[in-house]
């Protein structure tokens, strides 16, 4: 095994860089591809509005309570199973939705502040007390319509 450097038929690597003509076609296509791309960029924020609300959709809603109670969710806040929140696993964290039970036709204003339900065929888990307006406490599990406030 070799300690110190290596003399006489010992390869040093090094990094050669060749230097390029100057104006050639080759050199200016990247900054007018820059340019293009930028030009196209601007004009298309522009033409952006403000977000779409997502649209309003039917689906299968449970509820959850006494175990997550003062437990930390994923906005960061502690859940409080009479306050009227629930988890949705695609919508933003803080907004609004109007959950209405289809059997009954009550609805409830929740705001999204966790993730989940993490079983198969759920699409929101709300609180224990937006169960109890919604009339779904004994059954469970309900029908309802999910409409994106803000």
């Amino acid at each position: 095994m070799q300690t110190g450097p290596m003399r006489a038929g010992g390869a040093i690597p090094r990094l050669f860089v060749y230097a390029r003509r100057r104006n050639s076609p080759v050199s200016v296509a990247p900054f007018v591809a820059i340019l293009v791309l930028a030009a196209s960029a601007a004009v298309a924020a522009e033409q952006v509005g403000p977000p779409v609300p997502p649209a309003p959709r039917i689906g299968r809603a449970s509820w959850y309570g006494a175990a997550f109670h003062r437990r930390p969710t994923a906005s960061g806040e502690r859940f409080d199973l009479h306050r009227m929140t629930c988890a949705h696993r695609t919508l933003p964290l803080g907004t609004t939705v109007r959950v209405t039970n289809l059997l009954n036709g009550r609805s409830v204003l929740v705001t999204i502040t966790d993730r989940g339900p993490f079983r198969r065929h759920r699409d929101i888990d709300v609180s224990y007390g937006a169960a109890r307006v919604l009339g779904m406490v004994q059954r469970g599990v309900a029908r309802v319509l999910i409409e994106p406030v803000s």
